[in-house]
This record gives C-alpha cells, sequence and structure tokens, in this order.
C-alpha cells in the first residue's frame, strides 16, 4: 500500500521530488505562487496542484477513510520572531501561515509531518521560537526532534543549511540520517554542462562531454536526460562583467578595483556573498538569491545559468522550470534540495517499517 503525502508552500516541489525519491506517492501540492504551481505540476503530474490561498483549501474529505502517511512543507517565518514568547503563545497574526500548516496536521492526523524552514529559525529569541513550534505539534499528540542539516553532508553539492523538525504520531523515536563523508565539489556538479556567455538564452544545449566521461554525481543528474535544459543565463551589463574579471574562485567584491565599485556608496556594507566567484573545488555557498547576489562561474565571466543552480540544488536535469527566468530563479534558490529531502524522508520510512 503507498504512503500517501500532502505537500503545502510547495514551491517548485524540491521536498516533494526527494520525498517521491525516497518512496512517497504524493497526493496534494498547495501553492500559492502560479509560475512555482505549474512548475510542480510539470514535473509531478500525478499529484493535484492546488494554486489557492492555504486558508481556503480543506482536504479532510479526501482524507477520510486513511489518513495521509506525511504532510510536509515549509511555511514563511516573518512572524516568528515577533511572537510573544514571555507567554509562550504563537498567535502573533504575522504567524498565519504556521497556523496553517498546524491546522492541516489537526484536521488530517497523519501519522508523520516535516516541518522546515530556514537554518536561522533557531536563534530567533534565543531559541524560544522554535521550542513554542514544537509545543504546538506535541500539543497535537505528537513526539518530535528538530535539528539543522548541512546539504553538503547528504550528497548536495552546496553548503546550504536548513531546519528540520520531525514528528510522529506512532511513538516512535526518531532520529536524523548520519552525513555522509564525500563531499560533492562544483567541477563535479557542473563541469559536464555547456559554456555560456552572458545573457544566453538556449533551451537546449549538447553536453560539454559525453555521460561517460561525466562525475558520478553529473551521470546521476542525465540519467533521465539526452540533452542539457533551460541554459538561461541573465543579462549583467558590461560593468558587471569587467568587475568579475578580476575576482578569482572564492573571491568577492573585494576583488573588484575601488575605481570599478565607485556607484557603492558605502562598500563596508556590501555582504561577503556579493560577486562571490565559486570555487570549482569545493561544494559551493549557499544559492537562495544567486542572481542578486551575482554568483560568478567559478572559471566563465558571467553568472549560474538555470540548469547550473539547479545541479547545484540537485534537481536532475529532466526536472523542468516554469515561468520568466526571474521567477525560475527564485523557485530554484527557494527550494530544499531534493537530495536533502530525500535523506530525512528515507529515514523516516527505514524508521516506520
Amino acid at each position: 500500500m503507498p504512503h500517501y503525502g500532502v505537500d503545502i508552500f510547495s514551491g517548485a516541489g524540491g521536498l516533494s521530488l526527494g520525498a517521491e525519491m525516497a518512496g512517497i506517492t504524493m497526493r496534494f501540492a498547495i501553492e500559492v505562487n502560479e509560475s512555482a504551481a505549474k512548475t510542480y505540476k510539470r514535473n509531478h503530474k500525478h499529484t493535484e496542484v492546488l494554486c489557492q490561498n492555504i486558508k481556503e483549501v480543506d482536504l479532510r474529505s479526501q482524507f477520510s477513510n486513511e489518513p495521509p502517511f506525511i504532510i510536509m512543507g515549509g511555511p514563511p517565518c516573518q512572524g516568528f520572531s515577533l511572537s510573544n514568547t514571555r507567554n509562550r503563545n504563537m498567535e502573533n497574526e504575522k504567524n498565519f501561515l504556521f497556523r496553517e500548516f498546524v491546522r492541516m496536521v489537526k484536521e488530517l492526523h497523519p501519522k508523520w509531518f516535516l516541518f522546515e524552514n530556514v537554518s536561522g529559525i533557531v536563534h530567533m529569541n534565543h531559541g524560544a521560537v522554535v521550542e513554542m513550534i514544537a509545543d504546538e505539534f506535541k500539543s497535537l499528540g505528537y513526539s518530535v526532534k528538530y535539528t539543522v542539516l548541512k546539504a553538503s553532508d547528504y550528497g548536495v553539492p552546496q553548503n546550504r543549511e536548513r531546519f528540520f523538525l520531525v514528528g510522529n504520531s506512532l511513538g516512535i523515536d526518531f532520529h536524523f540520517p548520519s552525513p555522509n563523508d564525500t563531499k560533492i565539489s562544483v567541477q563535479e556538479a557542473i563541469g559536464d554542462l555547456p559554456a555560456l556567455e552572458n545573457g544566453d538564452n538556449y533551451n537546449e544545449l549538447d553536453y560539454l562531454m559525453p555521460i561517460c566521461e561525466a562525475s558520478k554525481y553529473a551521470r546521476r543528474m542525465r540519467e533521465k536526460s539526452n540533452k542539457s535544459l533551460q541554459n538561461f543565463v541573465s543579462r549583467n551589463n558590461d560593468l558587471a562583467i569587467k568587475r568579475y574579471s578580476y575576482i578569482p574562485q572564492g573571491g568577492n567584491w573585494r576583488d573588484i578595483p575601488e575605481e570599478l565599485m565607485d556607484n557603492y556608496a558605502d562598500k563596508s556594507r556590501c555582504h561577503s556573498g556579493i560577486y562571490k566567484r565559486l570555487r570549482a573545488d569545493q561544494p559551493s555557498v549557499v544559492i537562495s538569491n544567486y542572481r542578486k547576489s551575482m554568483l560568478i562561474h567559478p572559471t566563465q565571466n558571467r553568472g549560474l545559468s538555470v540548469r547550473e543552480a539547479a545541479r547545484i540544488q540537485s534537481f536532475p536535469d529532466h526536472f523542468v522550470f516554469e515561468g520568466p527566468i526571474s521567477h525560475i530563479q527564485q523557485q530554484i534558490g527557494n527550494a530544499v534540495p531534493p537530495l536533502l529531502a530525500k535523506a530525512v524522508v528515507k529515514q523516516i520510512l527505514a524508521l516506520t517499517k
């Protein structure tokens, strides 16, 4: 009998893709953003996608006979830091999206839930916010565990950290999967993808090398693909490209000559991730805002392509994103890396048997 899942705040579907890789059958996805919902539907054809406000969604009739095995999702956390921690109260009106996650769990009674969020949530109000979140689910009868996981410890070529809180109603003492020793570098992740230039916009190109010459990771990404799809690079102005030429691998805006940075009124406020050139021999830095931060290809003077960013997030090459390039870049940057999600859900399934 299949294990059914529901993905709320699903975005493009990175969390769902990882769950499916682990063995979950996704029944429903809820996503209010139209482009992200289209991406989800294109890549998860057997899942019913509800592109609407979660407040309007009621799935109780869909699971009247059997509760879903798992509900998963990552609601935005804007209101959490403003919560009334003195009274341990999560009723702050800005937390309404989190309240909808709690409502779904309360109404559908899944055996498991998986709540994910930015790693910084553990520091909000000195840890009180996370404790309040955990208490909400404990009050519904769930045993919970939480931690911060680094994606590069689970086969993702990126040093991205995400917060995971996992709960179950089965009385199982959950423990998170152990990290891998092997780290995947940027070169292993994207070294077989086509050479591109600033502003290129090729929907389909040949790979740089045959699959037999590609890295183990790249071969995995190419399993269902014969071509490199969505080779889209945002066009930067000539000044930005000139700046790129001065930055070595691992360097950033500080390597740019002073005279080329005159338009920055206060360079002391520039983040170290601005104009960051990726190192080929290491996992990538976090690519959540890779267009805005102007992350640079390790060896080419341009930003990352859509396909390169997707690879660094561990989306396989057959996964196609919908919408304008700015929407696609946001979808990729916001996503949970599928291989990280797979590791967590695989652990859930292993402990359930």
